[in-house]
């Protein structure tokens, strides 16, 4: 017998059968890993000198000890489980997922849900915070224990006056319109719905182009929130962004060209394939290392031979500075000239020229002069886009300030001495 507290011990008590308690065994055993593995080392030894039945309560399933010996060959005399006897109790008719109190952690979990093995006030407090983050805390559940079964909103999941190896949980479906905390499922489940038939007239009719530019705006907004440091923003704005991300895989899996799990399917894939110093046999030394072996692996996923096709790989929609930088960072890469005194006598080179230049040629000069300003700071270790859109900021702020302090002296922004100008500036710096 497992455990002689067990209420399948007590049945072999009024039945007048001999047996002996494995409690021993949980005392040598640090974690329920390695309880599972003594206990079936115990029996297989005990085994080795003659006929021995190793009793547990509910079915085999549901014992781990019980499942090492199956796979060992052992004979099998199931009973009925503590899932199946809970949903007998809950009025479960049809599919549901079960799962141990004490595995729950590691388990993916969909409603209707049983919880079993709920032994000990301690571990429910821990599964109830664990399910109200997934489910909501009202969610409808029932309590069952020795005693009977209690209809519960999920937060009372740890307000029992006793647990026992027979306790158990079950937080039954909820309807999706009831639902206070949903998944991604849920969110699919919904954008289909908008794009059903007599779904929104809106949403029907959208195509990928209609809706491109949104995508933008809410990637640049969620930036936006990231630059303020504003995490309920932050959090807002990603759902946005991945609303738009379904809404344009949904119109593909109408059109019959791919859904949300080849979409999910492949960036995971590309997660595992390009992180080879994660799960695979290569070395990474810091973040630069672990983006060179990216990069690496990107390459050969991509089918990429030669440095000329990763360069002509970069994105046409970036931000001409964005797309500047990438395309500096791989063409040097690629053996083209990347000291950090050829970087900074281009870049002077530029500004002469451009001094000189009129016309077309003033354009020439221009671009040569932002490349080489570029390149110069990206040896500097600087992301140009979002330098210049820092730049571009301070000077918003710099003008507010220098405005204000004009007018507050009753002045003319336009009317100013050049003196007068550079002391405002001066002044408009310090606010």
């Amino acid at each position: 017998m497992r455990a002689a507290s067990l209420p399948s011990a007590e049945v072999l008590r009024e039945l007048g059968l001999p047996f002996e308690s494995l409690e021993c065994v949980y005392e040598r055993s640090r974690n329920f890993d390695t309880l599972a593995k003594n206990l079936a080392a115990e029996v297989k030894r005990r085994a080795a000198e003659g006929d021995v039945v190793y009793c547990t309560d509910g079915g085999v399933t549901e014992d781990r000890a019980a499942q090492i010996l199956i796979k060992q060959g052992a004979e099998v005399l199931e009973g009925v489980t503590k899932a199946a006897s809970a949903a007998a109790r809950a009025h479960l008719f049809g599919g549901y997922t079960a799962v141990s109190a004490y595995e729950i952690s590691e388990k993916k979990l969909a409603l209707p849900l049983i919880v079993y093995d709920l032994d000990d006030k301690l571990l429910a407090g821990d599964v109830k915070l664990l399910l109200a983050d997934k489910f909501g805390d009202e969610a409808p559940a029932l309590l069952l224990n020795e005693e009977g079964e209690r209809k519960i909103a999920l937060f009372e999941a740890d307000r029992a006056e006793k647990y026992t190896p027979e306790t158990a949980l079950v937080v039954f479906e909820i309807p999706l319109l009831e639902k206070k905390r949903f998944d991604l499922d849920d969110f699919i489940t919904v954008m289909r719905r908008l794009r059903a038939p007599d779904g929104c007239p809106w949403d029907r009719v959208q195509t990928h182009e209609s809706i491109r530019i949104n995508l933008i705006e809410e990637a640049y907004e969620l930036v936006d929130a990231i630059d303020r440091k504003d995490s309920a923003r932050m959090q807002e704005e990603a759902g946005d962004v991945l609303m738009q991300a379904v809404f344009h895989t949904l119109m593909e899996e109408e059109a019959g060209n791919f859904n949300m799990t080849d979409v999910l399917s492949e960036v995971t894939e590309k997660l595992i394939t390009r992180h080879t110093h994660v799960f695979g046999q290569d070395k990474a030394a810091g973040a630069e290392g672990a983006l060179s072996v990216w990069e690496k692996n990107k390459m050969t996923e991509k089918h990429q031979e030669t440095f000329s096709d990763a360069v002509n790989d970069v994105p046409e929609g970036f931000p001409a500075l964005l797309r500047a930088q990438k395309i500096a960072k791989r063409t040097e890469k690629g053996g083209f000239a990347d000291a950090y005194e050829t970087a900074e006598r281009d870049l002077l080179a530029a500004l002469e020229a451009l001094s000189a230049a009129e016309g077309r040629d003033a354009d020439t000069a221009l671009a040569d002069l932002l490349y080489a300003a570029v390149r110069l700071g990206r040896k500097k270790g600087v992301e140009c886009e979002q330098a210049l859109l820092d730049k571009v900021k301070a000077v918003q702020r710099e003008y507010t300030a220098f405005e204000g302090l004009v007018r507050a002296d009753g002045k003319d922004v336009n009317a100013l001495s050049d003196e007068e100008r550079e002391e405002y500036r001066k002044r408009a710096k310090d606010v």
